[in-house]
């Protein structure tokens, strides 16, 4: 694990200090505006209605850089995590944080604007065509970068699709597709997840209402349940009515396919995808930032009408950096081969003895493994009873996920040891007999 100063740094002491001596006091506090009685009383009973049904969700807090051990605060023994999206370890990573320091003595905090205001970094430039040369788009694409993935997401449908167009989305697409799609004008029209034909269906409908450009919107892996979508199906569907593919490939890119380029390159079909969002917040740094690949035309409409690109600052140079670094270690064999090894044989190991010992699974072939067991305070509890034996896992309720569908998501890295996967399903084979799962 990297060694960070910043945990111990004496600037943070002396801000908590300020704080304790010229923070908020009692009268200061009573001057703050009140909440209207109607308000209070209906966000107090929402909440007492989720701490009822096992849905509350409490965020716990940990005192260590993200990595397959940290602590959480107000325990002296490190836990083992396994439910963090750092697929590949480059969290804490030697190299990515060398870099993140080089670009902060270099390019220091940031820009403190957009763009098109106050100009563009080159280091900015240069991670996007990076990106670009990443999915083989240097020459016909471009990649313009946001503040996150979901802003990628919350631009580009209002920005390329009118009242005259169709989107055609998938009906478990993430929050930030469905957010994205209400924000534009397009007639919108769902498919069933992961079904061709229906997909079919829906873009015959699209065309009978004479919608002039039609988009198919998909995850490209579906993060709630480890599914890969179909899309080597999809493109031939797309293709057929002519329309274009758009894919949020966030928990692909990186460690997905052979080389690391995401679902579309698991498939063969990268050349067959006109659009990616992802993110650089996952495998590629675990620190923030998103994207747009695509066609030059597309992104230089992006780049001008993209209210997220627009209105939000500029990416941090040290997520810049840190991004730089990790898309240079997917991109060499020698650093990438061992890592995407012990990622997918700890999703295996993983997989097999959790199988083998009873659990009911959900998904295929990917490192997200969801542990499914139905009921929300079932799922609540047995998070906290696998903390209590030294394992981070958490347990997923409605509203993310379906009502009766709560499970605990368990995605691994590789980061794991054997020895550390192995101790997971101990813990999950000891917690799941002591509460009927299996």
């Amino acid at each position: 694990m990297a060694s960070y100063s910043v945990f111990k740094s004496p600037v943070l002491r002396n801000l908590a200090a300020c704080r304790r001596q010229f923070g908020t006091t009692a009268a200061a506090r009573s001057t703050r505006a009140r909440i209207p009685a109607a308000l209070e009383e209906r966000v107090t009973q929402a909440l007492d209605g989720m701490k009822k049904a096992g849905t509350f969700k409490t965020e716990r807090v940990i005192t260590t850089p993200q990595n397959s051990s940290i602590k959480v605060q107000n325990s002296t023994t490190p836990v083992l995590a396994f439910c963090a999206n750092n697929y590949l370890g480059l969290a804490d990573h030697l190299v990515v944080v060398q870099c993140i320091s080089q670009f902060l003595d270099t390019c220091s905090n940031g820009l403190s604007s957009v763009r098109f205001i106050c100009g563009t970094p080159k280091i900015h430039k240069d991670l996007e065509d990076q990106m670009s040369k990443f999915y083989g788009q240097h020459e016909s694409g471009d990649t313009i970068l946001y503040a996150s993935c979901f802003d990628a997401n919350a631009g580009i449908f209002e920005s390329l699709l009118t009242d005259q167009d169709a989107i055609i989305s998938d009906s478990l697409n993430h929050a930030s597709i469905i957010d994205g799609v209400r924000l534009c004008k397009a007639k919108r029209f769902r498919y069933a997840n992961g079904n061709v034909e229906d997909l079919d269906r829906q873009l015959t409908l699209a065309a009978e209402a004479g919608c002039r450009v039609k988009m198919v919107a998909t995850d490209g892996v579906f993060s709630m349940d480890g599914v890969i979508a179909p899309l080597k199906d999809i493109c031939d569907v797309v293709e057929k009515h002519d329309a274009i593919l758009f894919v949020d490939d966030a928990h692909a890119t990186g460690f997905l396919g052979p080389t690391g380029r995401g679902s579309g390159e698991y498939w063969g079909v990268m050349d067959r995808i006109h659009l990616v969002n992802s993110t650089l917040g996952k495998a590629l740094g675990g620190a923030s930032g998103g994207y747009t690949v695509g066609d030059k035309l597309l992104v230089s409409v992006l780049r001008n009408t993209s209210r997220p690109y627009l209105f939000s600052n500029t990416l941090a140079p040290s997520v810049v950096g840190a991004a730089e670094a990790a898309i240079d270690l997917v991109d060499n064999p020698t650093t990438r081969g061992p890592l995407l090894d012990q990622l997918w044989s700890n999703a295996r190991l993983f997989r097999t003895r959790m199988s083998e010992a009873g659990f009911v699974l959900a998904g295929e072939g990917h490192a997200i493994i969801p542990v499914m067991l139905g009921d929300a305070r079932l799922a609540s509890k047995m998070a906290e009873k696998m903390l209590e034996r030294g394992i981070y896992v958490v347990g997923f309720s409605y509203p993310v996920v379906p009502k009766d569908k709560a499970r605990i998501r368990v995605q691994l890295s590789a980061a794991h040891t054997t020895e550390q996967v192995n101790g997971a399903v101990d813990a999950f084979i000891e917690v799941g007999r002591e509460l009927n799962v299996i």
